[in-house]
């Protein structure tokens, strides 16, 4: 399908030394812009401290819509060195995601300073291959466009849409309030036939966003 995409299954860490410095490479599904940064956000909090923790990504900058899919939506490609020397740590980081041609993905990666300089090429490999390994370790698939739906119902039809979505094989997560509200990542070219069947279900009590 010439609507896919190429990102990663999953987080995965990839760990390595060079002359006495340790890199941990990170790696994750990100969606959107928000999404890449709060895993940045975690995994600076997780290793405050590391000497460095330089952040890379390839997200969608809108929201992914049935006229407009996620492939088509522009790309917000972001990357810092995060104090290491200019164009070090970042820019080769960000251009493996380039080169391999994967997007919906954020990286970073980690670095405890080991007392031994590795001069701005020693740098520019090692961020590259803690990106190459985590991408690696995390596994490259093909993914169809998705687009997020908020489902909300009374308790009365709770179980029926529970029902029509778990059919549906989508992913999803409930929260069980006042109301039910499911939240929904649904392929593109199904939304249409879900919501249909959603409506159906219950009559048109259900409501979606």
């Amino acid at each position: 399908m010439s609507d896919t995409y190429r990102t990663v299954a999953e987080h995965a860490t990839a760990t390595f030394e060079v002359r006495g410095s340790e890199f941990l490479g990170h790696a994750a599904p990100a969606d959107t812009v928000e999404q890449a940064e709060t895993i940045i956000e975690t995994v600076e909090a997780e290793y405050a401290d590391a000497t460095h923790n330089v952040p890379a990504y390839r997200v969608p900058a809108g929201e992914a819509s049935e006229r407009t899919p996620s492939t088509d939506v522009m790309l917000r490609e972001y990357s810092d060195d995060d104090g290491e020397p200019s164009g070090s740590a970042g820019k080769p980081a960000l251009n493996v995601l380039q080169q391999r041609d994967i997007r919906n993905v954020v990286c970073v990666v980690t670095r405890y300073y080991g007392g031994t300089n590795l001069g701005v090429g020693g740098l520019a490999r090692a961020y590259s291959r803690a990106v190459k390994e985590a991408v690696d370790d995390a596994g490259v698939i093909e993914e169809r466009p998705h687009r997020r739906l908020a489902v909300r119902t009374g308790y009365d039809d709770s179980g029926t849409v529970r029902g029509v979505i778990e059919s549906s094989g989508v992913e999803f997560d409930a929260e069980y309030d006042e109301r039910v509200r499911f939240e929904l990542r649904v392929p593109l070219d199904e939304i249409e036939p879900l919501v249909e069947r959603l409506n159906d279900a219950t009559s048109g009590r259900v409501e979606i966003d």
